[in-house]
């Protein structure tokens, strides 16, 4: 396939015809509830461009909800998932396990923050990472209550709808929702009543008084948060609201989930959001920047065999991560596509050598069957 050129071009009016034909016949097949932003119909993508089926090539600030950070069609990522399809399509690891599973948990083990000892677990999508750490954590803490933020999304199963902030589009019309989940404020400098400088100490204050008093610590298995909120308005809580909150859930046995399944693998400047202020969460879950999510986490000694409830069982600790463990390897480019890398990171052969730090190590280059995940 001949490469896309990267520019943009307009031949017909949008949508041309043929994505006008499209148009019905989806119309005609596909349920209403499936929505799209833009009436064009795509036929191939290179890099960061679309072209549709009638020859209009435009500039993709979509990536697919975030997904393609390394671009439409790289290389790269054709050559490994054709090389993947030509050994097997699908075993399932619960089934017959491989290689890439496990090689995937090992880079995460290396990259996910904190110097523990950590096991993963990979899902389909970012609402059943975040469905999986509030049973992970249920499970472990013997505990009930599930604590969100102001603005927050996690999905749209019918747990993580009700983990959802925003009613509309999200949740209007889908209830009842699942019981157990309380609400605080969140740190945001912008809107905040006393100015920015102010969110952080008095968001975090507000938000343990609600907790402490409306909920009991002592009834609470998890807080789930975004470290950045995606889809209440892109917004970074105020400094040391995440460190606030995340000693408040230590002190109290309480798991500490960040979901990190929008802000996606390297998008803030490092590999996870979290990291701009040292937190190490308890399960950590990774999303957007290859499609693919898990869950990694401490790892403890298993209270009961939660048999196919939670295979893995990643452990106490949990954080929800962007692009799933293909993502974060691939996101360790170790062939000659470009990708974010620490300074002073070198390729050497398939072997990715980073530079002394938390993290360290090397991730060496692995397949990793395709896996399709909605979320």
């Amino acid at each position: 396939m001949t490469a896309l050129p990267q520019e943009r071009r307009v031949v017909t009016a949008i949508p041309g015809p043929k994505s006008q034909e499209l148009q019905a016949r989806r119309t005609a097949a596909v349920a209403q509830g499936v929505g799209s932003v833009l009436p064009v119909f795509t036929a191939r993508a290179g890099g960061g461009i679309i072209e549709d089926v009638d020859g209009n090539r435009l500039i993709d600030f979509g990536s697919g909800i975030a997904v393609t950070s390394v671009g439409a069609s790289a290389e790269a990522v054709v050559r490994r998932a054709s090389a993947q399809l030509a050994d097997f399509t699908h075993t399932c690891f619960m089934v017959t396990p491989y290689e890439g599973y496990v090689a995937v948990a090992e880079a995460l083990a290396e990259l996910t923050p904190g110097d523990h000892a950590k096991k993963s677990a990979l899902f389909n999508s970012g609402a059943e990472a975040v469905e999986n750490a509030v049973k992970i954590a249920r499970a472990y803490t013997k505990r009930q209550a599930v604590v969100v933020f102001d603005h927050g999304y996690h999905g749209r199963t019918n747990l993580t709808m009700a983990l959802t902030a925003k009613n509309m589009p999200y949740k209007h019309g889908f209830g009842p929702f699942a019981p157990e989940v309380y609400r605080v404020p969140v740190a945001y400098g912008y809107r905040w009543p006393t100015g920015a400088e102010n969110a952080g100490p008095e968001a975090a204050a507000q938000a343990v008084d609600q907790m402490s008093k409306q909920v009991g610590a002592d009834n609470i298995a998890a807080i789930i948060i975004e470290p950045v909120l995606g889809e209440g308005g892109f917004i970074e809580p105020a400094k040391g609201f995440l460190p606030a909150i995340r000693r408040f859930a230590a002190d109290h046995g309480i798991v500490f989930v960040a979901d990190e399944i929008q802000s996606g693998f390297c998008r803030t400047g490092q590999w996870f959001a979290c990291e701009d202020e040292d937190i190490v969460p308890g399960p950590d879950h990774d999303g957007e920047g290859h499609r693919g999510r898990s869950a990694a986490g401490r790892r403890h000694r298993p209270r009961g065999d939660h048999g196919r409830r939670a295979r893995g069982r990643p452990g106490r600790h949990l954080r929800r991560q962007p692009g799933g463990l293909r993502g974060r390897a691939r996101r360790h480019r170790d062939d000659e596509g470009a990708g974010p890398q620490r300074p002073g990171a070198q390729r050497h052969r398939g072997v990715m050598k980073c530079p002394p730090d938390r993290h360290g190590g090397e991730v060496r280059r692995h397949r990793r069957r395709p896996r399709a995940a909605a979320r």
